[in-house]
Parts: C-alpha cells; sequence; structure tokens
C-alpha cells in the first residue's frame, strides 16, 4: 500500500468539495449567502434625488414621494430602508454564479447610534432560479421588481440610474460565462483527481504518480483560471458600481469569503500535485538504489 496517497487523497477531496460550493452558493435561500461574489446595496437608491429635486418635479420619483405619508416620509429622511421596500426593491441583491438573491438588512440596513455594524444581518427572502452561464443584470432585475409591485411608472433613469454600471458589467458578461465552464471543468478534474488518488493506495508505480501529476496540475490550472476570472469580475464589478453608483446611493461589496474558498481550493490542488511529483521523484531514486544494490554497486 501506499501511504503517502492518503495525503493527496485529502487535499483533492477538499478542493472538490471547496469549488463545488462556489458554483452552488446562494443556490437557495440561506444557502452560503455570505459566499456571493457581488453584493449590490441599494437600500438608500434615489436619495440624490431626494435631496436635490423638488416636489413639483414632473418626474415620476417625485411624486410618488408626495404620495408616501409623512410618517414613512420621516423615515425616508432618516435612512431611505422604508422607501426602498415601499417602492418595491430589496435592500441587497447577491450575485452569485448560478444565481442571485435578495432580501432586507436586519434591524437596519445602516449603523446608527443603537446597532452596530456587526450587528446587522442579511434576511434573504428570495433567490432567483439556478441556470448556467448566469449573468447578474442589475438594471433589469431592480426594473422589473418596480414594475411587479405596481411602480412600473417610475423608470431607472428617474433615479439618475448611470449607463457606466450597465456597460461595465455587460463587459464581464464574456467572463461571467467561461468561468461557468472552468468551475464545472475545476469540478470535474478535482473529482478525477480524488478517484485516482484512491486507486493509487493500493496500486504503486511511478506510472500511476505520474499520471496523478498530470491529473492534479490540469484541476490546478482549471481552479486556478477559474479563480483568477471570478476575482477579476467581483474586483472590476465593485469598483464600476462603487464608482459610479454613489452619487445614487448605490454600492456593492465584493464575496471576501467566496474568494478565499476559491483560491483555497486552488492551493490545495497545487499542493497535491507537489505531493505526487515528490513521490514520483523518490520513487525513481528508490528504484536506481535497488538497482545498484542488485548489480553489486556501493
Amino acid at each position: 500500500m501506499r501511504f503517502l496517497a492518503i495525503l493527496p487523497v485529502l487535499l483533492s477531496t477538499a478542493a472538490l468539495i471547496l469549488t463545488t460550493l462556489c458554483l452552488f452558493a446562494g443556490s437557495c435561500p440561506g444557502c452560503m449567502e455570505d459566499y456571493a461574489l457581488v453584493t449590490l446595496n441599494t437600500s438608500r437608491i434615489g436619495q440624490n434625488v431626494l435631496n436635490t429635486t423638488s416636489s413639483e418635479s414632473s418626474n415620476p420619483f417625485i411624486s410618488f414621494i408626495d404620495n408616501v405619508t409623512n410618517s414613512i416620509e420621516s423615515e425616508i429622511n432618516e435612512g431611505l430602508n422604508s422607501f426602498a421596500k415601499e417602492l418595491g426593491l430589496h435592500d441587497f441583491y447577491s450575485a452569485h454564479i448560478l444565481d442571485f438573491c435578495e432580501g432586507f438588512y436586519t434591524p437596519t440596513d445602516i449603523p446608527n447610534a443603537t446597532v452596530s455594524k456587526s450587528d446587522i444581518r442579511k434576511n434573504v427572502t428570495d433567490c432567483s432560479n439556478r441556470t448556467a452561464m448566469y449573468h447578474f443584470d442589475p438594471q433589469q432585475t431592480l426594473q422589473l421588481e418596480l414594475n411587479n409591485s405596481g411602480n412600473s411608472n417610475i423608470n431607472l433613469t428617474d433615479l439618475n440610474w448611470p449607463d457606466e454600471i450597465d456597460a461595465g458589467l455587460k463587459a464581464l458578461r464574456i467572463a461571467s460565462q467561461a468561468m461557468f465552464v472552468l468551475y464545472c471543468i475545476a469540478i470535474a478534474f478535482a473529482g478525477v483527481a480524488f478517484l485516482a488518488a484512491l486507486a493509487s493506495i493500493f496500486f504503486t508505480g511511478r506510472i500511476s504518480s505520474f499520471i496523478n501529476v498530470l491529473i492534479d496540475l490540469l484541476a490546478f490550472l482549471a481552479i486556478g483560471i477559474a479563480s483568477a476570472i471570478a476575482t477579476a469580475i467581483a474586483v472590476k464589478a465593485a469598483d464600476v458600481i462603487n464608482h459610479y453608483g454613489n452619487e445614487i446611493g448605490v454600492s456593492a461589496q465584493r464575496g471576501g469569503k467566496f474568494l478565499v474558498s476559491t483560491w483555497v481550493a486552488t492551493g490545495v490542488m497545487f499542493v497535491a500535485s507537489l505531493v505526487w511529483c515528490f513521490d514520483c521523484i523518490a520513487g525513481r531514486k528508490d528504484k536506481s538504489r535497488r538497482y545498484k544494490s542488485e548489480s553489486g554497486y556501493s
């Protein structure tokens, strides 16, 4: 038996689990919600219009404000959390590889004198259907929610939604599709690496070690490239939204836990390939020693 193979078995198992979790995170309400690629915060959307436009404006958004009761209007001026709900929008939209989830921050959307940032939690209310090659489109999602809530007369342009956000996110569409494909390939290779390592416990020899090196390197490359694309998407999307969305009260946060998980999966798969390289080299040295011993060389 080859006991050294137990280590690659454990490492490939870890990589397989982490990569699978990254792919299916957010597939249902509460399913690894903190492992989103990007989280869009819309709890204060429209703040600029509320603060700079008079109530006599023809903007449908302002007309909506005039129809809100004084009690709600008071809450709007404090934090706009109640206003987002009144519009039919959610406080946040978290983009995952296969879908997006939405919900509200509890007990409030922003820290105040009585609620610290650490006390604020995400309450996920719904997730979209899982879709291969999915790409999150915030403009389409928000407008659909406005329409479904009975506020179809309000368009995102009334909230001064920046076209630069849509242009920036659309540029990432192909990258998102490539990321999905690579994660699927990575899961497949990680699964094969696990099975090959498991079989190598009982089947010794340099050939099996060499085969495992190739499989693990392919898995490492697939996970590594997928992780690099995911990182680029998360960073670019958050930067674009924060840069152009700040004026309308929209912000975004990259998924730190997701990125840590996917890069850990990359790292452990690389270590597994190194273990097989060591086993392959060690096996060659052992064979050389045995040959010298049998030939009578000292």
